[in-house]
């Protein structure tokens, strides 16, 4: 009898869980079976060749949730800037409540494996446009031009990226603030340029 698919998901969850806070290289399948409560036959049957697998079901998982909650702020302001600004304070938010160990959720493992691994690149890539893509789509909806909205979309992402570095270092949200604040005045800047 296989394993009920709810195991898959609370593997994948936990997996992102762990490889955020302690990284991949760190994290052993024995962790992401005890924080999951999966059995570990599970494991193997969702993920039968191991752990990369699982870094790759894991960073599209975190990419998604992370697509979705900028998908939920652009909708709910109507206004890239906003929406940037609302999502920044959320990070520190994040940040200060897990006493500044969670960075980005796919950052960590992507830094440790992506070169070897190509599915778990590919699912950093794929996460990365997804979120570019958002701000790409924003900026258009707002009059911007398709190239210019597409590389201040790409400009946000690699702020946002450097920026949770910046802060976790610091154990300061100052990084992520002036970030958010450089990259809307430029949303803002392009939307009333209309370019």
């Amino acid at each position: 009898m296989s394993p009920p698919p709810k195991h898959r998901d609370r593997i994948v969850r936990s997996a992102a869980e762990l490889f955020r806070r302690r990284g991949y290289a760190a994290t052993g399948t024995n962790d992401i079976v005890a924080l999951s409560g999966a059995p570990k036959g599970s494991l193997y049957h969702y993920f039968p060749a191991g752990k990369t697998q699982i870094a790759e079901a894991a960073v599209a998982y975190a990419g998604g949730r992370v697509a979705a909650t900028l998908a939920a702020l652009l909708a709910e302001t109507g206004d890239p800037a906003a929406a940037l600004r609302r999502y920044g304070a959320m990070l520190i938010g994040w940040l200060e409540q897990s006493d500044w160990r969670d960075g980005c959720p796919i950052a960590t493992t992507l830094l440790e494996i992506a070169p070897e691994a190509d599915g778990v690149a590919a699912a950093g890539r794929a996460s990365f446009a997804g979120w570019a893509a958002l701000f790409r789509a924003a900026l258009t909806a707002r009059g911007v031009a398709d190239a210019r909205a597409g590389r201040l979309g790409q400009f946000a992402v690699t702020a946002l990226e450097g920026a949770l570095v910046l802060a976790r270092v610091a154990r300061d949200g100052t990084p992520i603030l002036d970030a958010v604040d450089e990259v809307a005045d430029l949303f803002t800047a392009a939307i009333s340029a209309g370019r």
